[in-house]
């Protein structure tokens, strides 16, 4: 069975990523919109659905808890008093009748801990890179569809 969701610890992707949102704190708004923007293009591009899991004591006031609606992905914050990590256990846990879950966190425990219940895990590192491949390719090939498109629509001369 393929994986079901991947489930990604925002602020542990945001802290390796210093390219995406540059100049930008890491627990800024702008980071986290770049953020989550890069993993809707990731879940159309992959076809697997993606939630990003905030630490909802970094979240600043006024912060939605759910803002699924408008990105396409399903973006979380942990309640205060909880972090990131624990909802991604609890979610791995229930998801495990469903299929697989992969954890993206650099939180090595984190990591072990999914692993333990039944889904896989992965580094920020390798995923940005899974995202950099997936993403350039779709890209890839939405050029080449709309070359030959426009190659079908020009006027006889």
């Amino acid at each position: 069975m393929g994986i079901v969701r991947i489930l990604v610890d925002g602020y542990s992707l945001l802290h390796h990523w210093p390219e995406l949102a540059q100049g930008k704190p890491r627990h800024s708004f702008y980071a986290r919109d770049a953020l989550v923007s890069v993993l809707t293009q990731y879940q159309d591009a992959s076809g697997t659905p993606v939630t990003v899991i905030f630490d909802g004591g970094g979240a600043p006031p006024g912060t939605p808890k759910n803002e699924s609606a408008k990105s396409g992905i399903e973006v979380l914050y942990s309640k205060k008093g909880q972090t990131a990590d624990q909802v991604i256990e609890r979610v791995a846990h229930l998801m495990k009748p469903y299929g697989e879950v992969m954890a993206v966190t650099n939180d090595y425990a984190e990591r072990e801990t999914v692993i333990s219940l039944g889904g896989s895990a992965c580094s920020c590192e390798n995923f940005i890179r899974m995202i950099d491949e997936n993403v350039g390719g779709m890209q890839v090939n939405l050029k080449e569809l709309n070359a030959r498109e426009r190659k079908g629509y020009r006027r006889p001369r």
